[in-house]
């Protein structure tokens, strides 16, 4: 009987444990081996770091250094890199980045090379195949070989590379970032390929406005004249970021102006899309970008120039950015740099400091493209037959036997990216600025930034750099201060690209971009400072057409009227305009809107709404209500107005939404305006009754926000920093905070300043600076998300700017590291 009892409990555990070590399969997910996961000898235990940090090997050989690199990481487990090389420099930080940051160069480089689903299945293979039929793996692979030209960038990256495979090839199953064992994947070399593709990942994320759909919907289903009053493309109140007086005299190549006209309408909803409420479509979507400004030492107290740049992008843990300084005896510079790339993308060094915010021009077009066989192996250009090349894409998916084969066919304009019918942009060529090889090399720009050491040597960095489009700031610790708007920026024939186009002749193509010596920049301007927020890179009467695009109008005329009045600018001064949480939407927009308003018969909680809107001061922060209640009642009252055009984003229609410095132009200026009747109803309606109508709606709403919690702007608002891969234990969720897309402080759910910094150019050049994350991709260690708080509260941390490794204090030392040759 023992031996029968031995032997039933010995198959029950041969099974628990043939259960606990194989991949459960739940739905499309496929869930890790748990036994492997819990294993307290090789699962997720082991990626617990003390609470005093992760323990560093003092010694460590480097197979190709070529001298000695020193190693020390600052309280914030920041890395200070002391190298006799450049070379040895980028191997240690390919290493170090590895070492902290893997999963994030990995998922990274996955995402944009369209190789998701190898590790994560069935659920990202949708992801794969538009990556790849938007051709983003193609033109990294184009790119790459523009690159090998010059021998130094390739020295750099592949010093890199080899730093980061060091790292990767000691790795042991058990030591694996947690993100690998929970997805059961393996590690991969690091290549020169992988660190193209992060650079394009950029552009994947800031080079992409494309509204030619909507516009060619809104045009052709609301008719010319309805689109050329509601959907103007310059806002008479902005201030561009390059102004009148800067702007070349005699341009080299002059589009013509005929207008080619859009093509018939591209309606139907996409397939896979969410049918959009009221609430997902409301007014302005956040644009993608960040401020950034430099004040010369005539409107500061100590008489030298000052700097600031806070990019906004999607916040995520492990942060996008790593901090790190990197001294070798060209240079000693310190800032951010991309998980991947090496070297320091916004930064300073001992005499120049430089910031970037996203350009909006639009870089992509779409062509229609006319099939002149049944195959679609050619299409029709310029009344001939012209035959599409065809690329052959072969996505692994985790779980299957065989791989998915996608054959994507390529045009003079572009890939066609959509194949199925029920697809608006079905049969459509993309035209997309990113696709383009060089000129540009990022490598070779930001390695010469990192090195510049005056106005003349920032601007030959810059020289070349392509994509994305980015407004360079700068100022020198020798007073200069300037801002240049950096890219390629397409010259277009007549509409500049605002619509699908004809893709069956070359008259729509590109005729070039805007010339190097040409693009718009500043140096030294009269009023005492440059800044860019997103808004219009230059006035209408710049020589080429560039009023069509992604452009921000409240933060860009914020900045300036904000710098126009600023005197004896100190670094406290410098901290509060970019925490600022006003906004100038909301101050454009209440004033007509509480003027409109019918106050007769408001309830008591509607006269206690307009009481709190009345006091307000148009400042989003966090422990306030007024914000909450001009959030809804705005976006009511747009609703109210513009239901021609949301009847259709509710049919699953892309239609192009109006501006909302349009719409407050029209409650401002012309209350008697078409847009606000409503055509369902026998009166004709004016912009008082659309006003009370969207207050009635914002009071009924507020009410149930009342009762959620909900009315006070911080939990109404509430900020989510999720995890990369979007694992819920991993993030940070419901943070109460202040701001606005529309405010300097830009915040919005998931999105804000990735990187807070100011820079002090005086005799001692000094950075202050802060993220919403920490050094760490490790969830398991105190760096992971330690300067989150600080980042909230709106406070930054000195950045320790070394120029010896013994200058660091020992309180401030968390490790010292010595790198060696074999």
């Amino acid at each position: 009987m023992k031996f029968f009892r031995f032997l039933a409990a010995l198959l029950a555990t041969s099974g628990l444990v043939w259960i606990l070590s194989s991949p459960l399969a739940k739905g499309d997910t496929t869930v890790p081996p748990l036994g492997k996961l819990f294993n307290p000898f090789t699962g997720f235990w082991r990626n617990a770091e003390p609470v005093t940090g992760p323990v560093f090997n003092p010694n460590i050989t480097l197979t190709g250094l070529k001298g000695k690199v020193e190693l020390l990481y600052d309280d914030n487990m920041v890395p200070h890199i002391f190298a006799e090389n450049p070379n040895d420099a980028a191997m240690v930080q390919g290493y170090l980045t590895a070492q902290h940051r893997l999963f994030q160069m990995d998922l990274t480089a996955r995402k944009v090379s369209g190789r998701l689903s190898e590790v994560i299945g069935e659920r990202t293979l949708p992801i794969d195949l538009k990556t790849r039929r938007r051709g983003l793996p193609w033109a990294a692979e184009r790119d790459l070989e523009v690159w090998k030209q010059s021998p130094e960038d390739m020295a750099l990256i592949e010093a890199y590379c080899a730093g980061a495979n060091a790292w990767i090839n000691n790795l042991q199953p058990a030591d694996y970032p947690i993100e690998f064992k929970i997805l059961g994947h393996t590690p991969e070399a690091w290549t020169p390929l992988k660190c193209v593709m992060i650079a394009e990942g950029m552009a994947d994320i800031l080079a992409v406005y494309d509204n030619d759909l909507e516009a060619t919907n809104a045009l052709q289903l609301l008719g010319e004249a309805f689109y050329q009053d509601i959907y103007p493309v310059w806002n008479p109140k902005q201030k561009p970021v390059i102004p009148e007086g800067f702007y070349p005299t005699n341009p080299t190549m002059v589009p013509q102006k005929t207008s080619p006209k859009a093509v018939p309408p591209v309606l139907g909803p996409a397939t896979g899309g969410v049918v959009p409420t009221t609430d997902d479509v409301l007014t302005d979507p956040y644009i993608l970008g960040s401020n950034n400004w430099a004040v010369a030492g005539s409107k500061t107290a100590a008489g030298t120039p000052l700097l600031a740049n806070d990019p906004h992008l999607s916040l995520s843990l492990p942060s996008i950015w790593f901090q790190v300084q990197i001294h070798t005896p060209q240079y000693n510079t310190y800032g951010v740099s991309l998980s991947g790339i090496p070297g320091v993308v916004i930064g300073f060094n001992e005499h120049i400091a430089w910031g970037i915010t996203n350009v909006g021009v639009d870089v992509t077009d779409w062509y229609k493209i006319k099939w002149t066989s049944p195959a679609r192996t050619h299409y029709e250009y310029d009344g001939a037959a012209k035959a599409a090349e065809t690329r052959v894409e072969t996505v692994l998916v985790k779980g299957r036997k065989e791989p998915v084969l996608d054959t994507v066919r390529y045009t003079v304009w572009g890939p066609v990216v959509y194949d199925d019918p029920a697809e608006p942009l079905h049969d459509c060529a993309l035209r997309w600025a990113a696709h383009d090889a060089g000129p540009g090399k990022p490598v070779t720009n930001f390695y010469q930034l990192n090195q510049a050491k005056n106005f003349a040597e920032y601007s030959t960095a810059l020289t070349g750099f392509d994509c994305p489009a980015q407004n360079f700031v700068f100022a020198d610790k020798y007073g200069d201060i300037a801002i240049r708007v950096q890219g390629n920026m397409p010259i277009r024939q007549g509409d500049e690209g605002r619509f699908v186009r004809d893709g069956s002749s070359s008259a729509n193509q590109w005729i070039g971009f805007i010339p190097q010596p040409e693009i718009p920049k500043m140096h030294n301007p009269a009023r005492g400072f440059v800044t860019s927020a997103n808004q219009n890179s230059t006035a209408p009467s710049y020589p080429y057409h560039a009023k069509h695009g992604d452009w921000e109008q409240y933060r860009g005329r914020n900045a300036v009227e904000w710098l126009e009045t600023m005197n004896g600018a100190t670094l406290d001064s410098m901290k509060r305009m970019q925490n600022s949480n006003f906004s100038l939407r909301a101050y454009d927009a209440i004033r007509p809107m509480l003027q409109l308003l019918d106050r007769s018969n408001l309830s008591p909680d509607e006269q206690t709404y307009l009481k709190e809107l009345e006091g307000w001061n148009c400042s989003y922060d966090k422990d306030k209500i007024a914000p909450t209640l001009f959030e809804i009642w705005f976006d009511s009252t747009y609703a109210a107005t513009y239901d021609e055009v949301l009847n259709y984003q509710k049919q699953n229609i892309k239609v192009q939404l109006p501006p909302t410095w349009r719409f407050i132009e029209l409650m401002t200026k012309d209350t008697n305006h078409y847009i606000f009747d409503v055509k369902s109803t026998p009166e004709r309606e004016t912009a008082r009754q659309m006003v009370t109508l969207g207050f009635k709606k914002m009071s009924v709403q507020a009410a149930k926000e009342t009762l959620a919690n909900n009315l006070v702007y911080g939990n109404f608002h509430s900020l989510t920093i999720n995890h990369l891969a979007r694992i819920a234990p991993f993030s940070r969720s419901n943070i109460p905070v202040s701001g606005h897309r529309s405010a300097l402080n830009a915040v919005l759910r998931d999105y804000g300043p990735s990187w807070r910094m100011l820079v002090d150019l005086g005799a001692e050049v000094k950075g202050y600076g802060v993220y919403p994350g920490g050094q760490s991709g490790n969830p398991g260690s105190r760096f992971y998300d330690n300067m989150v708080d600080t980042w909230v509260n709106g406070q930054y941390n000195e950045l320790n700017f070394l120029k010896t490794p013994d200058q660091l204090p020992l309180e401030k030392t968390l490790a010292k590291q010595v790198f060696t040759a074999n």
